[in-house]
């Protein structure tokens, strides 16, 4: 089953769920705001793209920091801490299918995703 973590009101989250209404394609939302992101997968998703591409530095959250909390993100655990504690620091959304993982709204990779 593929899973679009996220937030409901995010552009690049609708674009998403809206690519997959289109073609006809099921899948899960998590919203991160109701949920929360569980800790073990948002360790996962680092694990397997790295810190840097899940943190958000663009975003409206993260501009909102407070400088010494934005300086204290140098490393996995610390950006680790701060996406747990500030979910809207994290880059969306994150679609899940099986052991794939694509961050963002890339049609080719959710067509990728969903070939076969």
């Amino acid at each position: 089953m593929i899973q679009i973590y996220g937030i409901p009101n995010c552009d690049s989250v609708k674009k998403a769920r809206d690519w997959f209404d289109v073609h006809g394609i099921s899948y899960t939302f998590h919203d991160y705001k109701k949920q929360g992101v569980p800790e073990v997968l948002l360790r996962q998703w680092v694990k397997a793209r790295g810190w840097e591409v899940l943190l958000n530095r663009k975003g409206t959250t993260w501009r909102e920091l407070d400088a010494a909390t934005r300086a204290s993100v140098v490393n996995g655990e610390s950006a680790i801490a701060v996406m747990l504690k500030h979910v809207s620091t994290i880059k969306r959304p994150v679609i899940t299918h099986g052991d794939a993982l694509v961050i963002g709204t890339d049609v080719a990779a959710l067509a990728l995703l969903t070939a076969g």
